[in-house]
């Protein structure tokens, strides 16, 4: 699904909604293009996919009534639901049918509140973004809906392999677009959530998308969070920016031409610009100054610092602004990231994510993986000692902006400012190791 919906209302699994993905909101922006050649058919995979990646597209969020702080009863937010839906101009006989199935569901606010006992390390997630059998299945996936797929990419500009990609991290190519209870998902959230206006906003456009006929009452199944179908958009991003791809007249998100279509403009619209690769693998020079970390440049202003580009794919202009990251520290892949990484977040807010596309995309048409292997001996830290961490820095004058227990950059920017002034590499990649002195 596309960005931050995995930020708000979690990621699930590999995210579904994380505690954090929901604020980024698309606009229009010019639909570009670019060509990739399609692969060979895939063989038979010798294992299972593994699990689908459940994200969730972002909403565009508009005002909406202030709710009371509580309910009493799930039962008593219904009434009240119905009765402000009513008051806003929506059907009343609709309202009362969408709701009249659904019930609480104690596992919804489970997993809205569970937080990770630890954060995974990104080789874990990218590890199993392009395992062998994710990867053969988006082979069979891309020759098999070539034609819609490079239709796509002639018209937004994204290639065909990076909607497969999505296609397979959000559905696993469709096999499990999830079999939650839409309507008691989202009413479970907006009656005992932590986003309740949002609930309420995305179960007001799952009506609009029934009244309208994009979808029908029967297919109100999907992930906990709210995403429906092959690439699991919520309901207020699919109402907002679903395509008719198969120029039925609907926008089903359980079609695959109208989803991967939809996928396509919609990265288009993040500003996805044709022809450009997500990221650039780089060589550090001798005597790098890490500093320069997470900072914007161009690429001819990188390489005059001594970065030499390896495992090129696609076109390289010196003028294209890049940023520099690196995932595992300085022991780790060096990469440069342009805006297509970015669009490629603003379908879910994850860098991790961005990068586990990315490589999946390059390994379905056969491109280059990273050349340097990521510092598998590294340890995560667990969530409590990420915030400990986080006062520890805040309170010796490296402000986090925040102590959730969550790694963010600006975490990592202020670990970076503490590694430069403590005889550390300033390379930004908090383990074990590298905070042992800050944390128990």
């Amino acid at each position: 699904m596309p960005t931050n919906a995995k930020s708000l209302l979690q990621h699930s699994a590999f995210t579904h909604f994380t505690s954090k993905k929901l604020a980024l909101y698309v606009s229009s922006a010019s639909l570009l293009a670019a060509c990739s050649s399609q692969p060979p058919m895939p063989q038979q995979p010798t294992q299972p996919l593994p699990p689908p990646v459940i994200v969730t597209p972002p909403p565009v969020v508009k005002p909406t009534p202030q709710l009371p702080t509580s309910y009493p009863t799930f039962n008593s937010w219904k009434s009240d639901f119905i009765q402000r839906a009513s008051a806003q101009g929506y059907n009343r006989s609709d309202l009362e049918r969408l709701l009249a199935s659904a019930s609480y569901n104690e596992q919804v606010v489970r997993s809205d509140k569970n937080q990770a006992e630890f954060a995974k390390m990104p080789w874990e997630y990218i590890d199993g973004a392009v395992s062998s059998s994710r990867v053969s299945g988006g082979q069979r996936g891309y020759a098999d809906q070539s034609a819609v797929l490079l239709a796509n990419e002639n018209r937004y500009g994204v290639p065909a392999s990076i909607v497969t990609a999505i296609w397979g991290m959000e559905s696993s190519y469709g096999g499990f677009t999830g079999n939650s209870s839409l309507t008691s998902s989202l009413a479970t959230l907006a009656y005992d959530g932590r986003r309740q206006a949002f609930a309420e906003q995305q179960l007001l456009a799952l009506l609009k998308l029934v009244e309208r006929g994009d979808i029908d009452w029967s297919e109100l199944k999907g992930s906990w969070a709210g995403g429906m179908g092959h690439t699991q958009f919520i309901p207020q991003t699919w109402l907002e920016q679903g395509v008719d791809g198969n120029g039925d007249g609907h926008k089903n998100p359980w079609n695959r031409a109208d989803a991967l279509s939809s996928t396509a403009s919609y990265l288009a619209s993040a500003g996805w610009q044709r022809g450009l690769p997500t990221f650039y693998e780089a060589r550090l020079p001798n005597g790098f100054d890490y500093r320069n970390v997470s900072s914007k440049k161009t690429l001819g202003e990188w390489q005059s610092m001594g970065l030499q580009l390896i495992n090129v794919v696609g076109s390289a202009p010196g003028n294209t602004p890049v940023e520099l990251w690196l995932p595992a520290g300085k022991e780790g892949p060096a990469l440069l990231l342009t805006q297509n990484f970015d669009a490629i977040k603003v379908y879910n807010n994850s860098a991790n994510y961005a990068l586990g596309v990315s490589l999946l995309a390059r390994a379905i048409v056969n491109q280059p993986q990273l050349q340097r292997d990521f510092p598998r001996y590294e340890k995560p830290l667990y969530t409590y000692q990420v915030t400990q961490l986080q006062q520890r820095l805040t309170s010796m004058g490296y402000d986090t902006k925040g102590t959730d227990g969550v790694i963010g950059t600006n975490t990592k920017l202020a670990f970076q400012r503490w590694q430069a002034d403590n005889g550390q590499v300033p390379d930004g990649f908090i383990t074990q190791r590298s905070a042992a002195s800050l944390v128990q």
